[in-house]
């Protein structure tokens, strides 16, 4: 079989289920592989008919995939990313980078105040795999379809879920889809990885259930991006972070694949002045304003010039009150919970999500009450913390640039959350451990709790912030900024 030697056979071939996987993105294909590899015979029934094109360079130029919001907007994996491919997808990690991707190590950023520059022994484990989102796409596909496990559907649109006998009176238990068609797709476990556009909160309704429990806000930003190619085979070199908060607007400048990188400008929504930057000509203004952003307008621009907004933080949980809403269907990756890209976390929890969820399936696929169940148990307990602490961070920068906009003293949170998080952000420009550790949170490798936990660390960012000040990273002020985009 194609995954022998990558992970254990089944004892025995009845041991394992059937799988359908609804969605063909990255993180359904990350989960197909992953559950093939296992000796799941797995479909995935996916809407856009188009099928990759065979050179990465065409599926830049030309693929279509209207049903992935951002597929052309910028992208950056984190180290997590890296991590789940090592140790489930090595070789979708060797295709990426026979693809181009970028090999990058934020450990290259360690800030000029730091003086004990010497290497650590697990210093391997911050750098990441990154790459446009066509790149990864092609990639993925190419792969999965060479699974010998693992069955693709494309152009198959899915109108209504199919049940089977419930296991908790009342509850749909669901057993297969019904495609436009009229066909019926069937299987032991059914795995929503629709994304951002799951029809759930629909087609649950329309089987007898309850949808999920939902949370959903907008994130408040918008987005102007611009792509750029290397004149000379080299990557800008960064100057602080690759997310910059500048006051008014934060500056994202994110490497890619094959010599390519984007500068991404976004700021509140609402603030009808700094919608100028919208113009190609006048975002291009700003950026050169930046001093430790300017130089990566050094390139050849690629593409089009790029807004977005209206992204929404959402949130949704299929098990209320200690009840599942479904059984027999499990959600994973953005079809949970779905953030604004700013942290570039978006593709690299997905698949860490559907990692997990192999690890579930390997140890049940029994009762469908007590699968549902464990699996709500191990989304809450791993996984919703990142998505809180996204969207706590993101209301706290919204709230900061409307205050700068409206000339009012920027909020201060006191509680011990958020003095925690200043002291981190202020500690990390002048420790090296305390470097590192911020840098696993950013990776996606560790929560603040968890590293704050450690023994030792606690005292230490609290005595390096006590006698520090927070590092601030020039850019313009907004009456700058406002003369720039007249």
């Amino acid at each position: 079989m194609a995954w022998k030697g990558l992970r254990p056979e089944p004892e025995r071939e009845d041991e394992m289920g059937d799988v359908l996987i609804l969605g063909g993105g990255v993180c359904g294909l990350a989960t197909a592989m992953m559950l093939g590899r296992d000796g799941h015979d797995v479909t995935v029934v996916e809407s856009n008919p188009a099928h990759p094109p065979a050179l990465v360079e065409d599926a830049v130029e030309s693929w279509e995939r209207p049903g992935v919001t951002q597929f052309r907007l910028a992208h950056y994996m984190q180290a997590r990313f890296r991590h789940v491919l090592d140790a489930d997808l090595p070789d979708v990690r060797d295709a990426l980078m026979a693809a181009g991707a970028t090999r990058y190590n934020l450990l290259d950023l360690m800030p000029p105040f730091i003086e004990d520059r010497a290497p650590r022994p697990d210093d391997d484990r911050y750098w990441t795999l990154t790459a446009r989102r066509p790149v990864l796409e092609t990639v993925f596909a190419h792969k999965a379809q060479d699974e010998r496990n693992v069955s693709i559907v494309r152009g198959t649109k899915i109108t209504r879920l199919v049940t089977g006998s419930e296991a908790i009176s009342g509850v749909p238990h669901v057993v297969g889809v019904r495609t436009e068609d009229g066909a019926e797709l069937r299987a032991d476990i059914v795995v929503d990885a629709m994304g951002r556009r799951s029809a759930l909160d629909e087609w649950l309704p329309a089987v007898g259930g309850r949808p999920p429990h939902e949370e959903a806000e907008d994130c408040g930003f918008t987005y102007y991006e611009r792509d750029f190619r290397s004149r000379d085979g080299s990557l800008p070199q960064a100057i602080g972070p690759l997310a910059a908060e500048l006051g008014p607007i934060s500056v994202l400048t994110l490497p890619g694949d094959n010599d390519t990188w984007m500068i991404v400008v976004f700021t509140a929504s609402g603030d009808r002045a700094l919608k100028q930057l919208r113009f190609e000509d006048k975002w291009r203004k700003v950026v050169e304003a930046v001093p430790f952003q300017a130089h990566w307008l050094e390139g050849e621009p690629i593409g089009d010039f790029k807004t977005m907004a209206g992204i929404m933080d959402r949130i949704r949980r299929f098990v209320v009150n200690g009840t599942p809403v479904v059984t027999g269907l499990l959600p994973v990756a953005d079809a949970w919970a779905c953030t604004n890209p700013s942290r570039g976390r978006g593709v690299s929890i997905g698949i860490w999500h559907a990692q997990r969820l192999r690890d579930l399936l390997r140890s049940s696929i029994g009762e469908p009450k007590a699968l549902s169940a464990e699996w709500d148990a191990i989304t809450e307990t791993e996984f919703a913390p990142w998505y809180k602490s996204q969207v706590e961070m993101d209301r706290a920068r919204v709230a900061e640039i409307i205050a700068l906009r409206e000339g009012r003293e920027l909020p201060v949170r006191n509680d011990p959350q958020a003095q925690m998080t200043r002291a981190f952000f202020t500690a990390m420009a002048y420790d090296p451990d305390v470097f590192r550790a911020f840098l696993e949170v950013m990776g996606c490798l560790a929560t603040p709790q968890e590293v704050m936990s450690r023994p030792g660390m606690f005292e230490k960012v609290i005595s390096i912030a006590e006698d520090n000040e927070p590092v601030q990273l020039p850019g313009p002020t907004r009456e700058e900024l406002l003369e720039l985009v007249v």
